[in-house]
Formats: C-alpha cells, sequence, structure tokens
C-alpha cells in the first residue's frame, strides 16, 4: 500500500468511520433493444373481459348521469314552483285591490255627486231601462233600436 492510503486507512479507523467509496465505480452501459420483430398475440380472454368492463362502465355512467338529470330537474321545478306561487299572491292582491277600487268606482253616491258636479239631472220616470232584468213571457230580446236622435249644443 501507498502511503496516502495508509494515511485515509488511519483516519477512517481513528474516526471510526468507512469511506463512502471503496473500489472500482461501477459503470452502465445502456443497450437498444429492437422489439419490430416480435409478434403481440391477442388474448381472447383479456378482450373478452375488457369490453365486459367497458359496456359496466357505460352502464354506470348513464345511470349516475339519469340520476344527476332527474336531480337537477326537480330542483329547477322546485324554483318555477315557488315563483309562480309568488307570481300567483301577486296576482291575487292585484285582484283584491281591483275588486276594492271597482267597488269605490261603482259607489252610487260617488256617481251621483260626480254627476251633478258635470250638471247633470236625476233621471226621469221611464228613462231607465233595466237590461239585467229578466223579460215577461211571450217577448223576445231588443239587441238594439233605432231611434230619433236630438242634437243639443253646448253654447
Amino acid at each position: 500500500m501507498s502511503a496516502a492510503a495508509t494515511a485515509v486507512q488511519g483516519a477512517v479507523s481513528s474516526s471510526g468511520r468507512r469511506p463512502c467509496w471503496t473500489g472500482t465505480p461501477e459503470i452502465y452501459f445502456t443497450k437498444g433493444i429492437d422489439n419490430s420483430r416480435l409478434v403481440k398475440v391477442e388474448d381472447p380472454q383479456h378482450s373478452r373481459e375488457m369490453k365486459q368492463f367497458g359496456i359496466a362502465l357505460c352502464c354506470l355512467f348513464l345511470l349516475v348521469m339519469t340520476y344527476a338529470w332527474q336531480h337537477f330537474t326537480a330542483i329547477e321545478y322546485g324554483y318555477k314552483i315557488e315563483s309562480l306561487k309568488t307570481q300567483r299572491d301577486g296576482l291575487a292582491e292585484m285582484n283584491r285591490t281591483l275588486r276594492l277600487e271597482e267597488a269605490s268606482l261603482r259607489d252610487p253616491e260617488r256617481i251621483d255627486t260626480l254627476a251633478k258636479k258635470l250638471g247633470m239631472q236625476s233621471p226621469q220616470a221611464g228613462q231607465v231601462i233595466r237590461m239585467d232584468t229578466a223579460l215577461p213571457e211571450g217577448e223576445t230580446p231588443v239587441l238594439a233600436s233605432v231611434a230619433a236622435i236630438s242634437v243639443v249644443s253646448a253654447r
């Protein structure tokens, strides 16, 4: 052994450590493998298993998508029902308001005061013909009649 190797060996034994590199290094060489002449043999058992697995996977996918479609459609219908209920409540409130307005506009006292402000007079006997009363027996309803019109100027 040489003096340097003895010194290294003495230093290693005194510190209790081994050198990390002992001996000759290993050298690896890559070798190209040519598989162009190999022929793959198809296994019919494996092919059948893969087809069955694919069909099972497709069925599972369709089942999950059908469930998801039904679930989201149900949620969408729930939102539509709630919006239609809100719309119905709004229309019911509007209907109530319009009925109250109609009742206030049909008030006979209100109509009488407006007519007097406009200079109108109460109707004379025989001028009012009720259209909603029942006809006496034997008479046919009259849709329209021709009567003379008198024009009064407002000067």
